[in-house]
């Protein structure tokens, strides 16, 4: 994770909250850094190393895949600055649902060197045939 990433989700979202955007204030703050956005963190799970299996697919057939949403989200501990994160998911549900097919993905974001994950929860993504 890179301040650079951090400053830019902050411009695009006007949160900027000091312990993501003011690196020597945030060092002598609570997480010892600047730490990235819970928001941030969560719109990378599909996209980080490991979400190659969990991803939104693209299956023969397929006319349109779309993210519907997310439960259950909850931010356990902060991705410091320097961070290196990866995603571990699991498929819970494949079945149709409103002439689509839902996909439901635990996902979980993981910090190198940190026992408690960035970021659980369940994406939900509906595909169209």
């Amino acid at each position: 994770m890179t301040q650079d990433r951090i400053n830019t989700f902050a411009d695009a979202t006007l949160d900027h909250q000091w312990i993501h955007v003011e690196p020597e204030r945030a060092k002598a703050g609570p997480f010892g850094a600047p730490i990235a956005h819970g928001q941030l963190t969560m719109s990378l799970m599909s996209f980080l190393p490991g979400s190659e299996d969990i991803g939104l697919p693209d299956l023969p057939g397929m006319k349109l895949g779309i993210n519907y949403g997310w439960n259950k989200v909850r931010f356990p501990a902060p991705v410091p600055v320097g961070a290196r994160i990866r995603t571990r998911g699991e498929i819970l549900s494949v079945e149709p649902k409103g002439g689509m097919i839902e996909v439901v993905n635990q996902l979980t974001v993981e910090v190198e060197g940190q026992a408690k994950p960035a970021c659980v929860g369940e994406s939900v993504l509906r595909l169209a045939f």
